[in-house]
């Protein structure tokens, strides 16, 4: 079927790529901005320090909940109108985050403000229906790289105004930045309305279908993953490392979280080169460079400062790389289940990233940053196998097809 209602224009422009890079990274930060804060927040709410690392799992939680119950809503709704409806969840969470008084409304919240957030993993299928296919992958890459700019700079961001200006400002400031988002998404957005005629029961279980017979989204969600949890598990131990091994204030530990934001710039390449037929290299590239960056901490002579900044660096560049071509490769599969596939994608990369999470502390515990080090090699190199082991299963298929 196709959408005879509101066919796609021949692609996006310069300036709604732009747009549509700046609203993924804005919403995006609004699950991370708790994380560096969450010790200013907890006695304000009246939460333990147990129980106060549940803000930043029920924020996952109500992310990965949209992504497998929200996102498919995009093969059945018309797409401006759903995003719009979860910017303002979003709006109404952050204000509520930002007036709670008591900690069980801040974690009932918390979940909220993940389901709001999925407004990203709507936007970015948009994009990619939108754009025609020798161009998806640079429409896509250029858009994931401000979505992982967001990611990188929420939390560095959510420490100065914190500092400067107390918890609740955060939340509120956040809360003003998805109203002047949604406004300008209000004016700009095209509509799409899916020609689907299932209802939404058929839909899920659609999901279930497509991941049992699309034997690409299985693998690269699974090598995404691993990347993801090499990923987070780097930067929740980082800060660590930095404020127990070098004695780094927490301002001085958020400028170097910006840092990584360089990484970002790999995304638009990452895109051009998979739309040239360099697919499958970059992401082989992607998985050797993230294993490599992260090995460099098992040898404690050279681990610094630097050394740190660096592996930072090079592992958000190795994990823009191989997501943009894993997003590239399930877009083709079926352009009437985008927003399926790309809620099924993004949750499993976000399972990987809560696993790196909660194990960081654990392992950091019980070896430092050596054990950190080599469990985030270990990850990508288990997205490695996988990857070789589909290339030898179609020796005679285009590896492109990646």
């Amino acid at each position: 079927m196709t959408d005879t209602r509101a066919p796609a224009p021949p692609n996006l422009s310069p300036a709604l790529v732009a747009l549509f890079a700046f609203a993924c990274g804005a919403i995006v930060g609004n699950l991370y901005y708790a994380q560096p804060i969450i010790e200013l927040i907890a006695p304000d709410v009246g939460l333990s320090q147990t129980t106060a690392s549940l803000i930043v799992s029920l924020t996952q939680i109500g992310y990965v909940a949209g992504m497998v119950f929200i996102t498919p809503l995009l093969d059945l709704f018309e797409n401006k109108r759903l995003i719009l409806i979860t910017l303002g969840l979003a709006f109404v969470s952050l204000i509520l985050s930002a007036t709670a008084q008591n900690g069980g409304l801040f974690l009932f919240v918390a979940f909220l403000t993940g389901l709001g957030a999925v407004s990203v993993q709507m936007l970015i299928p948009l994009a990619a229906h939108l754009s025609p296919e020798e161009t998806r992958g640079r429409t896509v890459g250029n858009i994931m790289g401000g979505l992982l700019t967001g990611i990188l700079l929420s939390r560095p961001l959510s420490s100065f105004v914190a500092d400067q200006l107390g918890w609740r400002a955060v939340f509120f400031i956040a809360a003003g930045l998805m109203i002047a988002i949604g406004l300008v998404l209000a004016l700009t957005l095209p509509q799409r309305r899916p020609a689907h005629t299932a209802s939404y029961a058929a839909l899920l279980r659609s999901m279930a279908s497509l991941w049992l017979n699309q034997p690409v989204l299985r693998q690269r969600s699974l090598l995404q993953a691993t990347m993801f949890g090499a990923f987070s598990l780097f930067w929740t131990a980082v800060p660590v490392e930095l404020f127990r091994a070098f004695h780094l204030s927490q301002s001085q530990i958020a400028l170097f979280a910006l840092s990584g934001a360089a990484g970002a710039l790999a995304a638009p390449l990452s895109g051009r080169l998979g739309d040239a037929g360099h697919g499958a290299k970059v992401t082989l590239f992607g998985l050797i460079g993230a294993a490599l960056a992260m090995m460099s901490g098992t040898v404690p002579a050279v681990v610094s400062i630097l050394s740190l900044m660096v592996a930072g660096i090079v592992l958000d560049a190795c994990v823009q790389l191989t997501m943009i071509q894993g997003q590239r490769a399930i877009y083709g599969l079926d352009p009437h289940s985008r927003g399926r596939l790309n809620g099924l994608y993004m949750a499993s990369i976000f399972v990987g990233g809560a696993i790196g999470s909660a194990v960081a502390s654990p392992l950091y515990g019980l070896g430092g940053w050596m054990a950190i080090a080599i469990a985030g090699t270990v990850a990508p190199l288990i997205g490695l196998t996988l990857f070789l082991t589909r290339e030898r299963k179609n020796a005679t298929s285009p590896v492109a097809r990646w």
